[in-house]
């Protein structure tokens, strides 16, 4: 079977747990294959703890959670070095963060400290501990979880761990049509537990060479920029997107295009990811925030900038 024909049933396969929800489905194995991470933001029960292990089982490999509490050290993340009394020496054990797939759980009720435990990892795909490094298993990719509505008792993300995600994902509610699916899904199966591996970490890794090999045409570059500089321009942003978001946003083209079954990327693509990427990097004047959203400003911003009309296969 082909590589891009098991990232496909890697995205039915999770289908069948989540309904409804094709596009966050869609951006998650985006953000998988673009080497990146994802902060899922919503409501408790939108299925954001589902999505998480319904991709952890439909790819294999390793899988660790961490439940996020205030009590929770860095080295509860990382790992220690522990005393062994018959050998004589510091032995490390390994935190959860040696694995392939992490769910951080409500990430935002540990203290900013232990959030910070995870910036290494997520960008260098490494651990530092008493002066020595070791570097993670790949892939690695980290599903974030956070509620935005109750804030008793939890740490805001600072812009700096915020940027390290490569996109910010929201589940929503369900409609009435998608509630009376959901309930006649589970009425008498449990789809989660019934979900089977369909794809390894090296069904991974090999897509995301193939997904960094697609063709984006000079137009399509100058149209990311465009989009870019126009969040560091706007009167009502403090500060726009960073050259880490520039790159961010052209891997997950060039990943959805793979997905797409094209050896090239289309404007599509860019205006398909651009708000998941790049809204939460925004940072808005204090003045504005309580009219203003990240993803309405950006949404104002993509209608705004000129889509190329070339023919990006050359």
């Amino acid at each position: 079977m082909e590589t891009r024909e098991r990232i496909l049933l890697l995205l039915e396969n999770i289908s069948r747990v989540l309904v409804g929800r094709e596009n966050t489905i869609r951006r998650s194995v985006i953000a998988l294959l673009a080497g990146g991470h994802v902060l899922l933001e919503d409501l408790p029960g939108t299925g954001k703890t589902t999505l998480a292990k319904a991709l952890a089982k439909s790819v294999g490999g390793q899988f660790m959670r961490i439940q996020f509490t205030p009590d929770l050290l860095p080295s509860d993340v990382t790992g220690l070095s522990i005393w062994n009394k018959e050998s004589g020496k510091f032995e490390f054990r390994k935190g959860p963060v040696f694995t392939n797939i992490l769910l951080a759980d409500e990430i935002n009720r540990a203290t900013p400290r232990t959030q910070s435990g995870l910036l290494e990892c997520m960008e260098e795909r490494q651990v530092t501990v008493d002066g020595e490094t070791r570097k993670l298993e790949e892939p690695f990719f980290v599903i974030a979880t956070q509620n935005p509505v109750e804030t008793s008792g939890t740490f805001p993300l600072p812009e700096a761990q915020l940027d390290r995600f490569l996109m910010r994902l929201s589940l929503g509610l369900p409609d009435r049509e998608e509630e009376m699916k959901i309930l006649r899904r589970f009425m008498s199966a449990k789809p989660l537990e019934e979900i089977r591996e369909v794809c390894s970490p090296e069904d991974l890794i090999a897509a995301r060479k193939i997904a960094g090999t697609i063709h984006i045409s000079e137009e399509l570059l100058s149209y990311i920029a465009d989009i870019i500089i126009a969040t560091r321009k706007r009167g009502d942003i403090a500060a726009g997107v960073s050259s880490r978001g520039t790159l961010a946003l052209m891997r997950a083209a060039r990943a959805s295009a793979f997905l797409e079954g094209r050896e090239y990327v289309v404007p599509e693509d860019i205006k398909f990811l651009a708000e998941p990427v790049l809204a939460h990097r925004l940072i808005l004047y204090r003045n504005y925030r309580q009219t203003m959203t990240q993803e309405t400003i950006l949404r104002e911003i993509i209608e705004s900038v000129p889509v190329p009309t070339e023919d990006f296969g050359k």
